[in-house]
């Protein structure tokens, strides 16, 4: 894991936990909350998908070539996903913790 596809997935994690945020009003955490939801997420996301090995042909090929477009895709989706589900999975905690 290179310091390049750690910035791709949490630049992607927040802009996915944006998203989701603007896509579920009722499970949004603000800008901020979204933001840092998806962050972590986004980290989490993009490690999870490197260690099933969906990543790791695209990193063996950007180690030598410097850095090409499949592990920029897989880092974005990774990321992305993993910003947008962490940050419903928070929403929907705080929702209940705040209706008891």
């Amino acid at each position: 894991m290179d310091m390049m596809s750690l910035v791709v997935q949490l630049i992607s994690g927040a802009a996915g936990g944006n998203a989701a945020g603007a896509a579920l009003k009722n499970l949004s955490l603000g800008p901020v909350g979204n933001s840092i939801a998806g962050i972590v997420g986004g980290g989490l996301g993009g490690q999870l998908l490197g260690m099933l090995g969906a990543g790791g042909m695209g990193a063996a090929a950007a180690a030598g070539s410097g850095l090409d477009i499949g592990s920029i895709v897989s880092n974005v989706a990774g990321g992305g996903v993993g910003g947008a589900v962490l940050m419903a999975i928070v929403g929907l905690i705080r929702q209940q913790m705040s209706k008891s």
